[in-house]
């Protein structure tokens, strides 16, 4: 069996390697090397070495503003999507009635799209906001909650389904035990519950940080980064620079390098982190 495996094992390595260098790799290295030169396309590249940084940290603000309401969006989403999450779980895993209803309804936001999303809420909130005079453009700040509330409501059901699957895989008589010593249900949610979804913590903290980190459809059609780009996100940001400022596509390139280097060291110390408390635990 094992001659076998290695006999084919080209077969089927082969196209996704090579996906993998298409689709990823080599336009990574080549954009990798465009964040160090000036261009319109990719044949009149012109070397500029680390210009192109200094001007997407230092040239204006925007890039730092982005950076900042990104970081504030992330924090609050990810305590508030994953504690709503956790608690929907603790909820529909008791015996009531109607808890494949509840599960489906609470998921269903997910598998709309974020232009769609978008939208909807921006029509929501300013049906709201009409009745003080102003729109979700008016300021930053209800850009930032209408954002705060559109991931919530998208995200929650998501990841109630994964604490589902890692509540449901606790061992009764654990329960059991715990109800046998005394502890109070407050007590046995403290030192059993929350210590064994712990894999469940860990997957769902990191596509709730991922996926906040890198929002872009939702920022877009939502707010496009009203008013005067406060509300802009980094994505967001980035496109805006590539796409919206003629010279400025080098610069742009390389706030989506700086972009990839955070997420990417966000995510594995976010791993590393919460991997760790799941071996001590």
């Amino acid at each position: 069996m094992n001659k076998t495996l290695k006999k084919y094992f080209p077969l089927f390595v082969i196209p996704t390697l090579a996906a993998f260098l298409i689709a990823f790799l080599i336009p990574f290295l080549m954009g990798f090397y465009l964040s160090f030169t000036e261009f319109t396309t990719v044949s009149n590249a012109r070397w500029v070495g680390l210009g192109n940084y200094k001007r997407a940290i230092t040239a204006n603000r925007d890039f730092v503003n982005a950076l900042w309401f990104t970081v504030r969006f992330t924090v609050l989403s990810v305590i508030t999507i994953n504690v709503l999450g956790f608690f929907l779980a603790l909820l529909l895993t008791r015996d009531i009635r109607g808890t494949n209803l509840f599960r489906t309804v609470f998921f269903m936001p997910n598998l709309i799209g974020g232009i769609v999303l978008g939208y909807i809420w921006q029509l929501i909130i300013n049906g709201v906001l009409m009745h003080f005079g102003v729109d979700i453009t008016f300021s930053a700040k209800y850009g930032f909650w209408g954002l705060v509330i559109l991931m919530n409501w998208q995200m929650v059901g998501y990841m109630m389904i994964i604490y589902i699957a890692g509540i449901q895989n606790i061992p009764g008589e654990l329960n059991e035990a715990a109800a046998i010593d005394g502890a109070t249900p407050l007590q046995t949610l403290r030192h059993v519950t929350i210590p064994m979804v712990a894999p469940s913590t860990t997957i769902c903290t990191f596509l709730t940080l991922t996926n906040s980190f890198k929002l872009f459809d939702q920022n877009l059609a939502l707010t496009a980064g009203a008013p005067g780009r406060e509300s802009a996100m980094l994505a967001l940001d980035i496109y805006n620079t590539f796409y919206g400022r003629i010279g400025y596509e080098g610069v742009g390139q390389a706030k989506a390098v700086i972009f990839f280097l955070m997420v990417a060291l966000i995510a594995f110390a976010q791993l590393y982190l919460t991997r760790s408390r799941e071996v001590e635990q």
